[in-house]
């Protein structure tokens, strides 16, 4: 695949992931379309993508608000035509007290992000690439969606949620020569993840792990999972009988 000059709107751009995968593509020559709510944030990382070798655009938003990401979406294609590929990226951990205690608003807040944000992203770009019968949508989901964690309960339903909502959508779409990416990754060293007390299995750099979601986007993977090691475990897992599950889940740790 070649990303020169592929347009691109990344959701969730000002750290991390998406900060990281701003930062590749720009390396490769994208247009990049970046998305979140912090402005200062996402300037400084516009001109770091124009040193890098690509071109960016800002678009200081929250992706809850559907209004505004469909304006930002509209203002990006207004002035590069289309957009070839949705990275909806943007989340949140929900590492708090409020949502390990199932607070509704807490946990709202948290399904809002995850879901409902990608939701808006989707409703954003897919009637434009329908159209064109072209686009790639691409879902950052989780390893911790494959069946529920402790101390997790909302963030590993919003992946759940996440990552059946995008396989819908791939169904829906095929027809239209859309491409749905999901990608599944494991620990990585980000603000995401940053603080815990708690050893997290096969943690992964972030420069290590970019080149991977890189790699399953340009093979159009229907789904990718890494590291590999603890994608196994979770694969086999899932198939447990719950009584053994809940043995051995719950005496993880690696959310405190």
């Amino acid at each position: 695949m070649n990303w020169k000059d592929k347009v691109v709107l990344l959701t969730g751009a000002s750290s991390g992931i998406g900060e990281g995968l701003a930062i590749a593509l720009a390396k490769r020559g994208a247009i990049l379309g970046l998305v979140a709510r912090r402005a200062e944030l996402l300037n400084d990382l516009k001109n770091r993508c124009a040193v890098a070798g690509g071109a960016a655009r800002v678009y200081a938003c929250d992706v809850t608000d559907a209004v505004a990401l469909e304006k930002a979406a509209n203002a990006f294609r207004a002035e590069f035509g289309h957009i070839d590929v949705l990275i909806a990226n943007a989340g949140i951990g929900g590492n708090d007290e409020a949502t390990r205690s199932y607070q509704p608003a807490a946990v709202k807040k948290l399904i809002d992000i995850n879901l409902m944000g990608a939701v808006n992203a989707i409703h954003a770009v897919v009637p434009q690439m329908i159209e064109r019968r072209s686009g790639h949508l691409v879902a950052i989901s989780s390893l911790a969606g494959f069946r529920g964690l402790p101390k997790s309960a909302a963030y590993s339903a919003s992946k759940a949620a996440m990552t059946a909502f995008f396989e819908s959508v791939r169904l829906d779409v095929a027809r239209h020569n859309i491409d749905v990416t999901i990608i599944q990754p494991g620990f990585i060293k980000t603000p995401l993840t940053s603080g815990r007390e708690a050893k997290m299995p096969f943690l992964m750099d972030l420069d290590h792990a970019i080149p991977k979601f890189i790699s399953a986007i340009e093979k159009k993977k229907k789904f990718a999972a890494f590291p590999w090691q603890l994608a196994t475990l979770v694969r086999a897992v899932r198939f447990m009988p719950a009584w053994l599950y809940d043995r051995v889940a719950g005496k993880a740790r690696h959310r405190e």
